[in-house]
């Protein structure tokens, strides 16, 4: 496997906090806010908690992948004008599916080679919002001709190069490491078991932040904010980890003929936000939370996409000079069942150091803001366990991987 790509080093990058929403299913509390007063809320708490003024900001990076609203355009813009950033200080949109939540933090500390202090990452999905779109319908439409409305959500998940969907692509996965549909689901069991466990022991109290209705008030401009759905109290904990087993997971239909993915283990549709504060670690006044060491993009077939995270591991180990043995903990993002166990088993990675919390498949993936959420839960575990490297990683719709190497600050030999 070639390990082309593109690899970054950075001498002095480090998270200096990072929070996100609950993850909230499909058409549930969330369904009706918009992504960016979901992004909005999450900028705004990491900077309190991070105890920051917004005008320290010198650099907002937002992500998120389908227009949920219609001033989707200006995402980035009103993320960081309603977080109470300056004015003066520019924001920029970043896109790389799947690997948006990383490819912020990768832009992020680039900057800080240059003028920039300090940026304000944050990726924001409403995936409830995802629209019934036409593209081919600006002229009119012709008498007795069809209309194209489709669902966007649905679609998106079709790559017309191989002319697969995503889960096709893990089928494809399962087919060449001979994954069984057992082994298969007996992963996705694994992990939502996993999840419920931590849930319940409180393992990402840490990190999320709850959301309840709530005005933005911006001097001289409208107001926004989040409304929830009358029915809907603060929403404080993610809504997809539930008890499952394999009986009821072998139960459920393959999406394809002679495939082995299903609904029950590929992830869970979700709605969410996630933000980080990245800056100098040797500028950081309290113990950072993570030290952003390196990142490795790569390439890869596109009907064979999810087996993406193991040449960037690859490359990111090769460049920085560490072993596998070297890295503590693992956060490969659970796609589909098949995909992740193709590239555990690629890379030969033990299931006690891969996922140990659980994953996408029992919390869900809110496209951009998953690379967000593996990160700052990997910093966590790395922390409260005293250990040192982490490697968060996740294959990227049409043929990419990306990973993330981080380093706790506070790791004692």
């Amino acid at each position: 496997m070639s390990s082309a790509g593109q690899y970054s080093a950075f001498a002095d990058a480090a998270i200096f906090d990072a929070v996100r929403t609950p993850w909230v299913d499909l058409g549930g509390a969330l369904a009706q806010v918009s992504p960016i007063d979901l992004g909005i809320k999450v900028g705004r708490e990491v900077l309190a908690r991070a105890g920051i003024d917004p005008l320290a900001v010198d650099s907002v990076l937002a992500g998120s992948m389908a227009q949920a609203s219609f001033d989707a355009y200006l995402l980035p813009r009103h993320i960081g004008l309603y977080s109470g950033v300056a004015q003066s200080v520019p924001a920029l949109g970043v896109q790389r599916i799947c690997g948006t939540g990383f490819e912020l933090l990768r832009q992020a500390a680039e900057q800080l080679r240059d003028e920039v202090q300090l940026a304000l990452c944050v990726a924001s999905e409403s995936m409830s919002r995802n629209p019934i779109a036409a593209y081919t319908h600006r002229g009119g439409f012709r008498l007795g001709g069809g209309v194209e409305f489709k669902d966007f959500l649905w679609e998106a998940l079709y790559d017309p190069a191989p002319g697969l969907d995503m889960i096709a692509t893990a089928d494809n996965l399962a087919r060449r490491y001979e994954l069984s549909r057992e082994a298969v689901d007996r992963y996705a069991c694994d992990s939502h078991q996993r999840a419920l466990l931590a849930q319940r022991a409180g393992a990402w109290v840490g990190e999320i932040v709850a959301v309840d209705n709530q005005l933005f008030e911006l001097e001289g401009y409208q107001s926004r904010g989040i409304n929830l759905p009358r029915r809907a109290s603060a929403v404080t904990e993610d809504s997809h980890p539930r008890p499952t087993d394999l009986p009821a997971l072998a139960r459920l239909r393959a999406m394809h003929a002679g495939g082995v993915q299903t609904a029950g283990n590929s992830c869970a549709v979700v709605d969410g936000a996630a933000a980080a504060l990245v800056g100098r670690a040797s500028a950081c006044a309290r113990p950072a939370l993570a030290r952003l060491l390196a990142s490795a993009v790569v390439g890869v077939a596109p009907e064979f996409m999810g087996i993406g995270p193991a040449p960037a591991i690859r490359l990111l180990l090769q460049r920085s000079g560490l072993n596998l043995g070297d890295i503590d903990r693992f956060e490969i993002n659970e796609a589909q069942a098949a995909q992740v166990l193709a590239v555990a088993r690629e890379l030969e990675l033990d299931s006690a150091r891969l996922n140990v919390q659980g994953g996408s498949l029992a919390l869900g993936h809110p496209l951009a803001a998953t690379g967000l959420r593996l990160v700052m839960s990997l910093a966590r575990q790395l922390r409260q366990h005293n250990l040192r490297y982490g490697i968060a990683a996740a294959c990227v719709g049409g043929g990419q991987g990306m990973a993330l190497l981080i380093e706790n600050p506070a790791y004692r030999a």
